[in-house]
C-alpha cells in the first residue's frame, strides 16, 4: 500500500512588508541629562551653603535648558519596518526593499540611527535616506548597509532607507533584521533598541537556455505535443484508408477516392502529452557557489537545470513532476501549464542538500512513485553510492531514466599534504567506474551542458522504447 500524494506546493501570495513592531515602551535618559541634573544639583547646593549667588545664577541657565529640553518629551516608541518589493525577482536582477524608521509620535526625532543586515547573496549597492545617497562600485566592497544611518524624523512622519542592488543567488533570503535607536528632547531621552524580524526576499533561479528534440519514449496522456503509435484525431498524417461508418467528413480525401471510385478517408496519429519526471539528488554538495556570475556548486546546477527542464516540456504541453532524493523527499505532483511551471520555480527555493545515514525510504520515494510510461531525468552528481544504487533500480524497474551529471567538471582537488591528491585521483577513478556501470545496466549519464544536453540521449531511448520486445508465450 503506497501513501497518498501529497498536495502540490501552491504559488505562494507576495509576503506581505513586515509590520511595524512596538518594544518595551519608554525612554531612559542619557548621559548628558545626568550630567546636567548632577550639575545644577552641586551648584545650587554649594550656593546655598557658601552663600554665593553667582553659583546661582551659573546654575540657572542649565537647569531652565534641560526643563525646556524636556518640557515635550516623547511618550511612544519609535516603529522600525522592512519593505521588500513584489515581483519576480531572478538571479543577476534588480532588488528592491525599504527600511523605515517612523515616528507615531507628536515631538519629533532629533536623530534616529538605523542600521541593517542583508543576506551575503543580496548585494546593494546603492542607498537612498533623507535625500542622501550612498553608493559603491568596488567589488571588494560587500555592501555599503555594513554602517549605521543617522537622519532626523519629524513629528508624525516616517523616513525610508532605500535599498537597491543585485540579488546573486536563488533562494529566500532575509532582508534584515533592522534596528533603530532614537535620540530625542535634545539629547536627553533616548530610546529603546527597536528590532525588527527580516523579509525574505524570494529570487527564482536562472533558466539556462535548454532544448531538446521532440523524441519521447512513450506518450501517455490525452492530449499534447508528441505524436502516438495509436490511431485518432492528430495532426500526423499515418496513411490512407476505405471510408468506414463513424468517420468524419472533413477527412474524406477527395482525390484518392475519385481515383479508386470509392471512399477514402486519411488517417491520422493522436497526439499524445508526455510526463516527465524530474529527479533531484540532494544527497551532497560539492564546489563553491559564487552566485550567478561566478562558479557553480552542484546545487546551483541541479536547481538552474531542473528549471530549464521543466520549463522547456511545460512549454510543450506535457507533464513535468519533481521529486528530491534525499532526507526530506519532497514530490511535486505532475502538473502543465504556466501556473504549474511558477509552482515548480517556487519548490524549487527550498531545495537542501543534506545527507542521511539512511536510504531514503521507500515508503517515502521509489519506483511505484514515478509512472512506468514517464521519462525520468535523474540530476545527480554521483558522489554517494546509493545514488547509483537508486539508478540501477529505476533501470531495472523498466523505467525511462536519463541521469544528468551536474558535478563541476572544474572541481578542484583538496589541498593538503601527504595523500590527499592520490586520494583524489582515486576517487576520481573510482567514480568513472561506477558511471560505466551504471551505463552497462542500461543507464545513459551525460554531463550537464544546457541547449542539446540530451538529444542524442533522448534519441537511443526513444529508440530502445519502440523496439519490439522478446516475450514467451
Amino acid at each position: 500500500m503506497t501513501a497518498p500524494a501529497p498536495p502540490p506546493y501552491a504559488v505562494a501570495e507576495p509576503e506581505p512588508a513586515v509590520p511595524p513592531t512596538e518594544p518595551e515602551t519608554g525612554w531612559v535618559p542619557t548621559p548628558a541629562l545626568g550630567r546636567a541634573v548632577l550639575l545644577t544639583g552641586l551648584l545650587l547646593i554649594a550656593g546655598v551653603l557658601l552663600g554665593r549667588v553667582d553659583l546661582i545664577v551659573l546654575a540657572a541657565p542649565i537647569a531652565l535648558g534641560t526643563a525646556y529640553a524636556m518640557r515635550r518629551r516623547p511618550g511612544t516608541a519609535p516603529q522600525v519596518w522592512i519593505t521588500a518589493a513584489d515581483g519576480d525577482l531572478v538571479e543577476g536582477g534588480e532588488l528592491s526593499g525599504t527600511v523605515s524608521v517612523g515616528n507615531p509620535d507628536l515631538v519629533g526625532y532629533d536623530v534616529a540611527v538605523l542600521r541593517t543586515r542583508v543576506s551575503p547573496w543580496l548585494r546593494v549597492e546603492r542607498a537612498t535616506l533623507a535625500g542622501a545617497t550612498t553608493a559603491t562600485a568596488s567589488e571588494r566592497v560587500p555592501s555599503v548597509v555594513d554602517r549605521p544611518f543617522a537622519t532626523s524624523v519629524p513629528p508624525d512622519a516616517a523616513v525610508d532607507l532605500e535599498l537597491t542592488g543585485t540579488a546573486r543567488r536563488w533562494g529566500r533570503h532575509p532582508l534584515g533584521p533592522a534596528g533603530a535607536r532614537v535620540a530625542a528632547a535634545q539629547g536627553l531621552l533616548v530610546s529603546r533598541a527597536v528590532i525588527v524580524e527580516p523579509a525574505r526576499v524570494r529570487v527564482y533561479p536562472v533558466t539556462e537556455p535548454f532544448d531538446a528534440v521532440e523524441a519521447m519514449p512513450r506518450a501517455a496522456g490525452l492530449v499534447g505535443a508528441h505524436h502516438s503509435r495509436r490511431p485518432g484525431e492528430g495532426g500526423e498524417l499515418a496513411g490512407v484508408r476505405i471510408f468506414a461508418p463513424g468517420d468524419r467528413l472533413r477527412r474524406i480525401d477527395w482525390r484518392v477516392s475519385l481515383r479508386a471510385r470509392q471512399l477514402h478517408v486519411a488517417a491520422t496519429l493522436s497526439d499524445r502529452d508526455a510526463e516527465v519526471v524530474v529527479l533531484l539528488d540532494v544527497l551532497a554538495e560539492a564546489g563553491t557557489s559564487g552566485g550567478v556570475s561566478g562558479a557553480a556548486s552542484v546545487l546551483d546546477t541541479t536547481v538552474r537545470a531542473a528549471a530549464a527542464i521543466a520549463e522547456h516540456y511545460l512549454h510543450r504541453g506535457d507533464r513535468v513532476a519533481l521529486q528530491e532524493y534525499g532526507p526530506a523527499a519532497r514530490r511535486l505532483r505532475p502538473g502543465t501549464g504556466r501556473r504549474h511551471y511558477l509552482t515548480v520555480l517556487e519548490w524549487l527555493l527550498d531545495v537542501e542538500a543534506g545527507d542521511s545515514p539512511h536510504d531514503p525510504s521507500e515508503f517515502a520515494f521509489g519506483t511505484q512513485m514515478i509512472s512506468p510510461d514517464a521519462l525520468a531525468v535523474v540530476l545527480t552528481p554521483l558522489l554517494d553510492e546509493r545514488s547509483a544504487q537508486m539508478l540501477a533500480r529505476l533501470a531495472r524497474s523498466g523505467r525511462f531514466v536519463v541521469a544528468v551529471d551536474t558535478l563541476p567538471a572544474d572541481l578542484p582537488p583538496p589541498k593538503g599534504r601527504g595523500w590527499a591528491e592520490v586520494a583524489y585521483r582515486l576517487w576520481r577513478l573510482d567514480r568513472d567506474t561506477m558511471i560505466e556501470q551504471l551505463r552497462e545496466h542500461g543507464v545513459p549519464v551525460v554531463r550537464w551542458a544546457g541547449a542539446g544536453s540530451l538529444d542524442q540521449v533522448l534519441r537511443d531511448v526513444a529508440r530502445l522504447a519502440t523496439a519490439p520486445r522478446a516475450g514467451t508465450r
